[in-house]
């Protein structure tokens, strides 16, 4: 993780910068917990249909790197190139190393970029927000759906899941 770069760089930072950098990690970790974890059960199961906004373990989780890789071209300003993805260990080292890719480069942006505006027009929606709310806004898109998987796996008998909130991030896993 980039943690030792994120708090060598705290001292001159805001809390909104520093807030931005912490959920940066956060999310990586909060990540690569929950594949530790999915990875000790039988892909079968998760790549098996439920009735969910997404069929599957393995598509929600394409789901949210698919959104992480949308948001990253919105900041990096990149171009997005949407991909399928074929095997559920595709989906978790590439989810891993987007997760990880994206932190990066959220430690790295400063407080100016941060408070940038992006006009963004989408097929979906039209938006000029500063950037700190898009980036707010793709760790929590994947918050909500880690949420969603550990319920997709309660119904298919898999219980046990990692804790991966914030909080316990900051007093626990940091």
């Amino acid at each position: 993780m980039v943690q030792e770069q994120l708090f060598a760089e705290t001292m001159e930072e805001t809390s909104l910068v520093y807030l931005m950098k912490n959920y940066a990690n956060y999310n990586f970790w909060a990540n690569l917990t929950l594949i530790n974890w999915l990875k000790k059960h039988p892909e079968h199961l998760l790549e098996q249909e439920v009735l969910s906004s997404f069929k599957s373990v393995k598509l929600t989780l394409a789901h949210i790197l698919q959104t992480q890789e949308y948001w990253y071209s919105i900041l990096a300003k990149t171009e997005f190139e949407f991909r399928e993805y074929g095997s559920l260990a595709e989906v978790f080292s590439s989810l891993l190393k987007q997760s990880e890719n994206l932190a990066v480069y959220v430690t790295a942006i400063s407080e100016h970029k941060f408070n940038e505006k992006t006009e963004i027009q989408s097929p979906w929606f039209t938006s000029d927000f500063q950037n700190f709310e898009y980036v707010l806004h793709v760790f929590n898109h994947s918050t909500y759906h880690r949420g969603q998987i550990i319920t997709i796996c309660h119904n298919l008998g898999i219980t046990g899941a990692p804790m991966t909130d914030y909080n316990f991030y900051n007093v626990m896993a940091k």
